[in-house]
């Protein structure tokens, strides 16, 4: 079993984050969770002594709370880190940061639309990014 320090996030499969907030309030066993959510058996016990949760009765038997296991799966998932991007910048797909642009010029394009072209200010490669005015 691992510690709480060396426990890492899970790469579950999207199929698993989007069956798991349908899953009963009940519990289960290891055969009917792993059909519910249609995954291999091994591969649940494998989550299981990664840090799923579970509890065993008398007789050692393997349950699993399906609240608990929904909740578990959804702290699995990534953070996305975003930020929106301010006046001025844009995203550079060569340096992958968002950067400030160098002599920006705004292009109308229909209605609010609006096409932003500069230069990046890491690498110098040429950025273009659609925008709107507000």
């Amino acid at each position: 079993m691992l510690n709480n320090f060396t426990q890492k996030r899970l790469k579950l499969p999207h199929s698993v984050i989007i069956k798991s907030p349908g899953i009963l309030t009940m519990l289960y066993k290891v055969s009917e969770l792993s059909e519910e959510l249609g995954v291999p058996e091994r591969t649940l016990r494998d989550w299981l002594e990664r840090g799923a949760p579970h509890q065993r009765d008398s007789r050692n038997h393997i349950w699993i709370p399906g609240d608990e296991f929904a909740f578990w799966v959804k702290g699995q998932k990534k953070v996305k880190k975003s930020r929106k991007l301010g006046d001025g910048e844009a995203y550079c797909l060569r340096c992958k940061l968002n950067v400030k642009l160098i002599d920006p010029v705004e292009k109308f394009i229909t209605g609010k639309l609006i096409h932003i072209k500069g230069t990046c200010g890491r690498c110098g490669c040429t950025i273009n990014r659609g925008g709107r005015i507000e």
